[in-house]
């Protein structure tokens, strides 16, 4: 673990919830110079107070513990192409089950009640499928997974939708 970067990592979050660390440290009811310390990498947070420093500083405990970054294992980046992938086997359950099938009208309905769109009118549009790519991506984001902007800027071609990616991104990323 890089102390500096979680001490930076506890400044940056606290000076944003606009305390300063007289403030912090009266909150989870120690003495400033241990937040002092976390601040400058001389010391982590006790595990005892982890949750209730994530509470008041409005992050999680992993986001924290790996000073800001979400942790970038493959199990939590999303692949643009993965996404593609899954939107094309979607379709390729209504060809080969047909259209008709309960199996695929279910799934499209289910879609189109929890989003409030018409699947099938977006997929076949490309400029609104890749509204359909990004909300997936955003979800994602959203649930603490990340993705490779360079990736997205590549395999996209709505840059509105590429920026609104990049903004869920940041905010995510705490910075």
């Amino acid at each position: 673990m890089d102390t500096l970067k979680i001490g930076h990592y506890i400044q940056h979050l606290r000076k944003a919830a606009g305390l300063t660390q007289k403030e912090l440290a009266e909150k989870l009811s120690i003495s400033f110079q241990a937040v002092s310390k976390w601040e400058n990498g001389d010391a982590l947070p006790d595990t005892g107070l982890l949750l209730e420093l994530c509470d008041i500083l409005n992050t999680t405990a992993d986001k924290l513990l790996n000073g800001g970054a979400v942790a970038a294992s493959e199990r939590r980046l999303m692949k643009l192409e993965d996404v593609v992938t899954g939107f094309q086997h979607i379709e390729d359950i209504g060809r080969r089950f047909g259209e008709d099938c309960t199996f695929f009208t279910g799934l499209v309905e289910g879609v189109n009640e929890k989003m409030n769109l018409d699947l099938l009118t977006y997929l076949k549009d490309p400029t609104t499928r890749e509204v359909l790519y990004a909300e997936v991506l955003i979800q994602g984001i959203l649930s603490g997974r990340t993705v490779d902007m360079d990736e997205i800027e590549a395999g996209l071609h709505n840059k509105k939708m590429v920026e609104t990616i990049r903004r869920y991104l940041v905010k995510a990323n705490g910075v």
